[in-house]
Parts: C-alpha cells; sequence; structure tokens
C-alpha cells in the first residue's frame, strides 16, 4: 500500500480494496456480494437518477489504543436508514444484514483503519438507491444497498477549533413537512448553493432557521446545532431536522456530566444568551462555533474571542471520542468492538 500521511488526511474519497453490495429483487434481498469495483452499473431510467429514490448513512471505526477496530452506534444508523427508507418509499434494509455489511465490510479494509491517536478514523458510507427502469413517478420495484469506506481526516480543516457561521434567510435546508427528518441526497443538494455563498464569504456553513416562519434555529448546513448556557445543553425541536446519532449520544454524556439537557425551539434572539454553541455530526463530531453573523440583521452572535472552544464542549468531545476510541467505559453499548486487530 503507498504510505499513507494519516495526520494529513483531509475529509475527502480515498480508494480503498472492498465494498460490499445487495440487491433487491422480487421482494428480498440478497446475500452480501464483496466487489473489488469502485463502478456500479444503472440503468439510464433508474428512480435514483430521476426522482431521487437516494439514501445514505455515514458512520466510522476507530482503531484503539489496544490495536482492535471500534464501530460506534451502527444500530442507530441501520434504523435511521430504514427511516429514510420509509420517507421515500423504499425498501428496508434489515438491520441484521446491514450490520453484517458494516463489519464485513471493515474486515475487509483493515489496512485503511488509521493508526491510534493520528486524527483520523475510517468513514463508512452505505448507500441505497433504487435501481429499476421507469419513467413514471412511483417507487422502483429494484434496489440496491453498498457500503464503502474510506480513511479521513478532520470535517474542517481546522479540526476542534472554533469557526464562524452566516445565517442567510434566502435559503431553506428542507421544508415542514418534507424530508429534512431523513437523510437523502436531495436535503444535501438543497444547500449547496447557500453553502457556497458562505465560503466565499470567508464562512464554515450556513446556520439555517425554520422555513416556515425564519424565527427558529433549525440546522448547521450538514450538522446539528446545540447551544449551552447556565450548565443546560439545548438543541433545537423541529420537524424538519435530521434526528443526529451524534446529538443524541452528546445529550446523553451532558446529563451525566450533570448538565441540564433541553430540546426545544430556539428563538434566533436567543443565540445571544448562549455561552458556547456548536454543530455536531458523525464528520466532525463538535465543530465549535466561534461567532454566528445574522447577514440580514447585520448582527453578530460571539462563542469564542480567543479562538478556543468552550470548557463543556471541549469536555463533551473529548468524552464522547474516548468511548469510540475505547478509552473510557462504554456504558450504553454504543461500540461494536470488532475481535480482530489492525496489522502493525
Amino acid at each position: 500500500m503507498e504510505n499513507i500521511n494519516w495526520s494529513d488526511l483531509t475529509f475527502g474519497y480515498m480508494k480503498t480494496d472492498y465494498n460490499v453490495r445487495s440487491y433487491y429483487k422480487n421482494g428480498q434481498w440478497s446475500e452480501l456480494e464483496i466487489s473489488d469495483s469502485e463502478n456500479i452499473n444503472l440503468h439510464i431510467a433508474a428512480t435514483c437518477l430521476h426522482y431521487g429514490q437516494e439514501a445514505f448513512e455515514g458512520l466510522k471505526a476507530f482503531k484503539g489504543k489496544d490495536g482492535k477496530v471500534r464501530i460506534f452506534r451502527m444500530h442507530e444508523n441501520a434504523l435511521r436508514m430504514q427511516a429514510s427508507s420509509r420517507g421515500i418509499l423504499m425498501a428496508e434494509f434489515p438491520v441484521e444484514l446491514f450490520e453484517k455489511a458494516v463489519v464485513e465490510v471493515v474486515k475487509r479494509n483493515l489496512r485503511f483503519v488509521p493508526p491510534y491517536e493520528s486524527g483520523a478514523s475510517l468513514y463508512i458510507r452505505p448507500l441505497l438507491i433504487g435501481t429499476s427502469s421507469q419513467v413514471g413517478v412511483s417507487p422502483s420495484k429494484e434496489y440496491l444497498f453498498i457500503v464503502f469506506v474510506t480513511p479521513v481526516g478532520p470535517y474542517f480543516k481546522t479540526g476542534f477549533k472554533p469557526t464562524p457561521y452566516a445565517i442567510l434567510r434566502d435559503y431553506d435546508r428542507a421544508a415542514p413537512q418534507g424530508t429534512g427528518t431523513v437523510k437523502v441526497g436531495g436535503n444535501y443538494a438543497a444547500s449547496l448553493v447557500a453553502g457556497e455563498i458562505a465560503h466565499q464569504k470567508g464562512y464554515s456553513a450556513v446556520l439555517y432557521l425554520d422555513s416556515k416562519e425564519k424565527k427558529y434555529i433549525d440546522e448547521c448546513g450538514p450538522a446539528n446545532f446545540f447551544g449551552i448556557k447556565n450548565n443546560t445543553y439545548i438543541t433545537p425541536e423541529s420537524n424538519s431536522i435530521l434526528p443526529s446519532i451524534t446529538n443524541k449520544s452528546l445529550m446523553t454524556l451532558a446529563s451525566e456530566i450533570g448538565m441540564k439537557v433541553e430540546r426545544r425551539p430556539i428563538p434566533v434572539e436567543e443565540l445571544s444568551t448562549f455561552e458556547e454553541a456548536g454543530a455536531c455530526g458523525t464528520a466532525a463530531v463538535i465543530s465549535p462555533v466561534e461567532r454566528i453573523d445574522d447577514l440580514d440583521k447585520n448582527k453578530s452572535y460571539i462563542f469564542s474571542k480567543d479562538g478556543s472552544p468552550g470548557v463543556l464542549s471541549e469536555k463533551l468531545y473529548n468524552k464522547l471520542r474516548a468511548i469510540q476510541y475505547g478509552d473510557e467505559e462504554d456504558k450504553h453499548g454504543w461500540v461494536t468492538l470488532i475481535d480482530f486487530k489492525v496489522p502493525a
């Protein structure tokens, strides 16, 4: 294998050895197939291409100090992919087969699991697409499930350091009662224009407001939002927010370290009362927010004046990472410990 500078990895795609596939035909899923091809054959009229029948997940595997591999909360990802399937009327992939596929693809690509303390991890991407050919708007009769992996570094180049976010009211991530609560590609496509505008203006991402009234905090582009004040972890409640597995984990940990936890609508004006703020998700775990600029109101909400993350955000970040790497006891059964070790 080519020499990989593990500490210099970006969050991007790198070719690995194998992926795992399963096909849905005649009402049932096939046994898992192992492939070394990076390509798939698709009919030009496949429903995923025309009607957006596509869902995906993101999770990670970590190499611990003991050399063993730990996969974080893959059962939750399996359940969320099923929820996404129900949201856009696709055949649901069985949970047990999902978990078997994830373990198999990690095992087949062991040499790409980054070393302990390298700051990198093995990103796992399950993908489900409609493949049958049709030009009428209706659900596919056939589906393809794939899991591939790639080693990744931090989602944001700065790593665990505060970065600025922007509020842009002219753009919505997802509509109320739409697909915001399921993990489908269309939500991310809808965020690209606003995201690019934010990047050009020097921001990491957009902090979206609710699509209906533009009064409440929604999501941080590709991640959930949380704010901290008075020893309380507060995250938005909305019918257009993806249920983040990372956010769910952080709420549990916040409660364990003696914080109060609130999930409720957050008026945009309440940003001025938060002592800390962050975006959370699989890719970044926690991305601390330096400031949020409301570009329409010419107003800024500042959370870090010296470039340091908040004390409680850092505590939660380190606690979650310690569980993922096996440095701290997994009291909740979140980690799947694989019975093989990464080659030295």
